[in-house]
């Protein structure tokens, strides 16, 4: 059953900019948060940013400045707007949301952001 669905991902030259989308479906039930990390080979996954109910972002120090999150009226889509993108970007990009009663995280099946020249 699919409950986070991401699109978006591709490969792009430094200084470029990608635009990630990831919808949830109402299976999952009332979302708290959602945010991305990213995981490259070897190395664990690590957050990236992430949103809160009332619109509340934060980000990593890496990304802050440079990447943009937000989400839909109805709370259950979100996008990650990635600016001046750098070959340390790289990686594969995964959707968080933490929702449902009792609350639980759910992830997405991971999108490819490739930054190279």
């Amino acid at each position: 059953q699919v409950q986070l669905v991401e699109s978006g991902g591709g490969q792009v030259r430094p200084g470029g900019s990608l635009r990630l989308s990831c919808v949830a479906t109402s299976s999952i039930g009332d979302i708290i948060n959602m945010g991305w990390w990213r995981q490259t080979p070897g190395k664990e996954r690590e957050f990236v940013g992430m949103i809160l109910n009332g619109g509340t972002t934060n980000y990593a120090a890496s990304v802050r400045g440079r990447f943009a999150i937000s989400r839909n009226s109805a709370g259950n889509a979100m996008t990650l707007q990635m600016n001046s993108l750098k070959p340390e970007d790289t990686g594969v990009y995964y959707c968080n949301a933490f929702a449902g009663a009792p609350p639980r995280s759910y992830w997405g099946q991971g999108t490819q952001v490739t930054v190279s020249s």
